[in-house]
């Protein structure tokens, strides 16, 4: 358990904490949300103790370890296994360890090939990636982990969302992700106007808190205000009436005794919508026997074929490295085909987001004569209106290209991209380094735009909300899909979720077992003899494994409680409360672990006989 009490933190001028606090206790996976610029990676740097505080303080147990994605790269080791497998500590089962390492690189993307490869030579978001896998393989207390899916593609998303759930010790995460974050979180932190506010549940469920009591603030505000209105015109209209001297001084001091009100700030969201091009006619591209590779590379796109229509909403999905943003490239024309070809119709007007687009940015320009450059009638007026909707308003829009942040650069040319109608938008990982909010006005934009969209990405909330068709890279091929992101779940799924070994050797490894007689399925009999049989060895362990998740809830809720109470027996200074308190979080907390290996026991036996019982 940490705590984090009454900090306070000034950073290049800007207060980020202001005797903020919270708490996280055994066992909680904690999401942190907050606007960019907020504070969430300062958080993690006090955390660690990179950074120091200028108020209050952060309670850590004695031989707590932390276990931090680094964005340094230093390797030792000669091969990704190697190097992978040096955080284990020494013990008799280290080939088993071993195993879990391999399961956890295959997860985040590794195959076999790269495991005897020097580090040196991955790309730099492989680096990541096998940073990631040490992190994860050396099991400490708690995981700070700041945007982890930065580097991964859809696949390796998933497969992590899976690991974590099942993470026994503490997490902080902070994901601009929310479908990421809500699948793995149990706790939610919002840094939100200086201060810490803490809930179980989700992302909304915080938000709608928030609200809520901000809405009270706003009323009792408004109360004071008419309260204190009317104080003063008693003051007024019998100031100089001697017979109301002592009333007017009771007024007086009333009024000095209510606390100056304090406005709440308007905190701006990005606000924006895609201009529409008009486009006569119905089909845009028609894509024939497409085919791609680099120069003594492999083929990343081999004989697609695909008519894409106007409002047809196009999500390119697939692993890293397939071919996605190579495809977008093609249909911008800034590749030319292998083989194949693409047809346009006349009419199209096709603007591009691309990562590599970002670093076109004239960094000599501020950002409204880089936006201006966009803008047909070359208005300086459109520019400026345009970088407000980009929160580059007043002074902001006179920064120069160079001085910014990428999510800062991204906005820029998100801002070109509206100051151009097309018809056509080509989106590539649009929501890298947008926070929450911009991503929630973005698929609205995209939701509201009624021309044609095609977008690489692997944010599964922008997958749901948005697509309507796909393309996929899985397996070693591209084909398209007709259908939407869950169609595709539930029909085809991703090639890597048929494989059930990669969680159980990661989070629940089952030593094996000599194998038992499976009775055969030749026929209609032994094959409802087989499912029976299947049947009544699972039945009472998913009945266990149900009871237990119900008790470790129940477990969860009063270590929650606990936790509110200790926050105030500690703001109040409260020794005997807190020892008390402590106390009684400790035993919870000896419960709860106890629930969970017996929950990882259960667990693991019902995967056993799913393995040796699997139906076809």
């Amino acid at each position: 358990m940490i705590q984090v009490q009454n900090i306070s933190k000034d950073f290049g001028g800007q207060t980020l904490f202001q005797e903020a606090s919270f708490l996280v206790a055994p066992g909680e996976r904690v999401g942190i949300i907050g606007r960019n610029g907020s504070g969430k990676s300062t958080l993690f740097k006090i955390i660690l103790g990179e950074e120091d505080l200028d108020g209050g303080c952060i309670n850590i147990p004695k031989n707590y370890s932390f276990g931090h994605l680094s964005q340094h790269i230093h390797f030792t080791h000669p091969t990704v296994r190697e190097e992978a497998c040096s955080v284990l500590q020494e013990n008799e089962e280290g080939w088993f360890e071993s195993h879990k390492v391999e399961a956890i690189l295959f997860g985040l993307g590794f195959d076999e090939e790269s495991m005897d490869k020097s580090p040196s030579i991955l790309s730099g978001g492989f680096q990541i990636r096998l940073n990631l896998a040490k992190v994860l393989a050396s099991e400490p207390r708690m995981l700070l982990l700041d945007e982890p899916t930065n580097y991964l593609d859809v696949v390796s998303t998933r497969w992590l969302s899976r690991f974590l759930k099942q993470w026994k010790n503490e997490l902080l995460l902070i994901t601009h992700d929310r479908h990421f974050m809500d699948s793995v979180s149990t706790h939610t932190v919002g840094i939100h106007r200086q201060k810490m506010r803490k809930i179980q549940g989700t992302v909304q469920k915080l938000k709608e808190t928030i609200s809520e009591e901000e809405n009270v603030i706003l009323r009792t505000q408004e109360n004071e205000a008419k309260k204190r209105e009317q104080l003063e015109k008693v003051i007024d209209k019998f100031r100089f009436k001697a017979s109301k001297a002592a009333m007017v001084q009771s007024k007086i001091k009333s009024v000095a005794k209510m606390a100056p009100i304090q406005r709440l700030n308007h905190e701006r969201n990005l606000d924006f919508s895609f201009t529409e091009a008009a486009f006569p006619g119905k089909r845009m591209i028609q894509i024939k026997e497409l085919s791609f590779a680099y120069a003594n590379g492999p083929k990343l796109i081999e004989d697609l074929s695909i008519e894409i229509f106007k409002g047809d909403r196009i999500g390119i999905i697939g692993p890293n490295g397939r071919g996605k943003t190579t495809l977008l490239n093609l249909i911008a024309s800034e590749l030319c085909p292998t083989e194949g070809c693409i047809d346009f119709n006349p009419n199209v007007k096709l603007n591009y987001f691309g990562q590599t687009n970002i670093n076109r940015l004239n960094f000599e320009n501020t950002v409204d004569e880089e936006i201006q450059t966009a803008v047909p009638d070359s208005s300086r007026g459109r520019a400026r209106s345009l970088a407000g909707l980009m929160m580059f308003s007043g002074d902001a829009a006179l920064k120069k290209i160079s001085v910014l942040s990428g999510g800062e650069r991204s906005r820029v040319l998100l801002g070109k991209i509206l100051a151009a109608p097309c018809n056509l938008l080509l989106l590539d990982e649009p929501t890298n380094h947008l926070d929450m909010e911009s991503i929630e006005s973005l698929i609205d934009a995209l939701e509201d735009y009624e021309g044609t969209a095609m977008v690489v990405t692997h944010d599964e909330e922008l997958l749901h909300a948005f697509a309507n068709r796909l393309i996929v890279f899985d397996r070693g091929q591209c084909f398209s899909f007709e259908g939407t992101y869950q169609d595709f779940l539930d029909n085809i799924g991703w090639n890597f979720e048929k494989k059930d070994t990669v969680t159980a050797l990661a989070v629940c490894p089952v030593k094996e077992k000599e194998d038992s007689p499976v009775p055969t399925k030749e026929n209609r009999k032994e094959r409802a003899e087989y499912i029976a049989l299947r049947s009544r060895l699972l039945k009472p362990l998913e009945k266990e494994a149900h009871r237990v998740e119900e008790t470790i809830k129940k477990t969860e809720s009063i270590a929650v409680d606990l936790e509110q109470k200790l926050i105030v027996a500690s703001e109040q200074n409260d020794g005997d409360a807190i020892t008390s308190l402590a106390k009684e979080l400790d035993e919870n907390k000896k419960k709860t672990e106890q629930l969970y290996d017996s929950w990882e026991m259960t667990t693991a036996s019902i995967q056993e006989v799913q393995s040796k019982y699997p139906l076809d």
